[in-house]
Parts: structure tokens; C-alpha cells; sequence
């Protein structure tokens, strides 16, 4: 894998709008700061989502990651540590190198998500998530339910893998988050 060569930033001014937003597996992701922006150090993002938009769980294995919830109750799994339900003006740091994975504990949640590079690598989160999505069409939820339990999950797997996302194949879920209750998705694709 090279590394991601990036221009030095420049100040800039970003808001949550259409035109820096991504529509992924139901979520709405708002790009405030890409990596490209931050010379690949850190990325900012405005997560708007409800139950079932949740990503399978993963691992950053180039940066660290923290949710701080503007809006709603997240329910967060990391490694071996005891679940931690974070609620508006509440914020969860998950480093980076453990496995990690949330559940949407209210009818919609908003949080900010930051990820800090740690290494040689660029933050890959965003350019997985922009990879992933499409571009948004409206600033509100879609209605109809899109979850990882009706994608397969093939391509976000190897579009993680180029990004430094790793994500758990069912035997890593069990060993790596034995308090997680599980995910819907057929892992069988995750080797």
C-alpha cells in the first residue's frame, strides 16, 4: 500500500449541506474536514443516522476515532471493555487498533465524528465512506430501510481494506467484542 500524498492545508469554511454529503447504508455523512483537507492528519464528520443504518463492526488500523453525540443514544462496543452508552453532549474515544462497533439507541441520532491519523498513513475513514456512498439528494433520512443486513458486504470490505478499515469476520466479533450481542449480516464473505 503507498501512502496517500496530500496538499498542505489551507483554511477553508464547511458546513453540513448537500454538497458535502454522502447518503451511505442510510446514514447521512457530512464531510466538515477530509483528510485531504488536514494534509491527512485528522477528518471531521456530521453522522446523521437512525437504528439500523449501524456499520458492521471494524477496525482503524491507521487512526483513532471519536464520537461525540450532538443528538440522541449511541451504545458502543471496544475490545473487551464494558459497553458504554453515550448520550447528547457525551463524546467516546476508540483507538485506534481496537476492534469497535455501536448500535443507535434512540429514533435518530447526530453525532461529530473525528478520526486522528497515527501514523505514516492519511485518516482513510472518509475516503471509505465517500467511495461508498453517493452523493446525498436531500439533508433528511431516507424513509426506506438500507441496512448492512441487505448489502453485501464485498465491497466495503476491500474499499475498507485500501483505507486502513478492517472489518471482523464472525469469529473476530466473538473474540475481539465478547460483549457485543452481534450483527445481522451474513459474514460468511469476511475470511
Amino acid at each position: 500500500m503507498t501512502q496517500v500524498k496530500l496538499a498542505p492545508p489551507v483554511p477553508y469554511q464547511r458546513g453540513s449541506a448537500l454538497d458535502s454529503t454522502t447518503l451511505y447504508k442510510g446514514g447521512l455523512f457530512s464531510f466538515l474536514v477530509k483528510g485531504e483537507d488536514s494534509g491527512g492528519r485528522d477528518a471531521m464528520i456530521h453522522y446523521h443516522a437512525k437504528p439500523g443504518n449501524e456499520p458492521a463492526p471494524y477496525m482503524n488500523e491507521w487512526e483513532h476515532e471519536t464520537y461525540y453525540v450532538l443528538e440522541g443514544v449511541m451504545e458502543f462496543y471496544c475490545g473487551d471493555s464494558k459497553v458504554m452508552v453515550v448520550n447528547a453532549g457525551e463524546m467516546v474515544f476508540l483507538p485506534q487498533g481496537k476492534a469497535h462497533a455501536f448500535y443507535i439507541r434512540s429514533p435518530q441520532v447526530r453525532a461529530l465524528i473525528l478520526v486522528q491519523a497515527v501514523g505514516e498513513h492519511a485518516v482513510g475513514l472518509d475516503r471509505h465512506l465517500m467511495a461508498m456512498g453517493t452523493p446525498a439528494t436531500s439533508m433528511d433520512l431516507p424513509t426506506e430501510a438500507i441496512t448492512d443486513e441487505f448489502i453485501d458486504p464485498g465491497d466495503s470490505i476491500r474499499v475498507g481494506a485500501a483505507n486502513g478499515i478492517h472489518f471482523l469476520s464472525s469469529g473476530e466479533n466473538t473474540k475481539e467484542l465478547p460483549h457485543y450481542p452481534g450483527f445481522k449480516f451474513n459474514s460468511s464473505i469476511i475470511t
